[in-house]
């Protein structure tokens, strides 16, 4: 079992660390995402390029890849499960391929989320759309969602490993947005574009 979890830990890593926006703005003929915008490789930053479709195909493989890396665990016991939702966010946010300099990680953990524990994935990715809709500031939605994620958490399982899990993830993504945290205090925050440019 502990070989299994070992792999399963490296392959959920390896699986969540695949920069699929900066391989798509590449493709695009937009070049390295990483100098446009905030620096991010995730879809917000790939919605800056004027490609709404690009941004989208980041974002749902952003999902993916956490939806997947959980569900290779997963019949491997709970334990497996979580095991693969952190990794695989940790993987996201530090890329071996990157320096470890990655994404801050809200597409992955939903994904991850919606693999783990589906009514608390369901329930913070509302959380976002809403923020995110009303503020159009995506970071906010994000940090939002983030400090709801663990009670969601709780009232789904009403077990501590479970809320242990999705405080980790929760966690880690504040961390991430603490520039933009700041920012959004100081009222320098960007709004999310929804203009085409190409």
């Amino acid at each position: 079992m502990l070989v299994t979890l070992v792999a399963g830990a490296v392959g959920a890593y390896l699986l969540g660390s695949i920069p699929f926006g900066l391989i798509l703005s590449r493709l695009g003929g937009y070049g390295d995402i990483r100098a446009i915008g905030s620096g991010n490789i995730g879809a917000t930053n790939v919605l800056r390029t004027g490609n709404r479709g690009l941004a989208a195909a980041t974002l749902l493989l952003d999902v993916a890849k956490g939806v997947i890396a959980v569900l290779m665990l997963a019949p491997f016991g709970p334990i497996a499960a979580a095991v693969a939702a952190i990794t695989a966010f940790l993987g996201h946010l530090f890329p071996v391929w990157l320096g470890f300099k990655g994404g801050k990680g809200v597409a992955t953990a939903c994904g991850v989320l919606l693999a783990y524990l589906w009514p608390v994935g369901v329930a913070a990715l509302a959380t976002w759309l809403v923020v995110a809709l009303v503020t159009r500031y995506s970071s906010l939605a994000a940090v939002v969602a983030s400090l709801a994620a663990p009670i969601y958490a709780w009232f789904a399982s009403h077990e501590v490993m479970p809320v242990i899990v999705v405080a980790i993830l929760a966690v880690l993504v504040l961390i991430r947005h603490r520039d933009n945290i700041g920012r959004l205090i100081r009222g320098e925050e960007g709004r999310i574009q929804l203009s085409r440019k190409g």
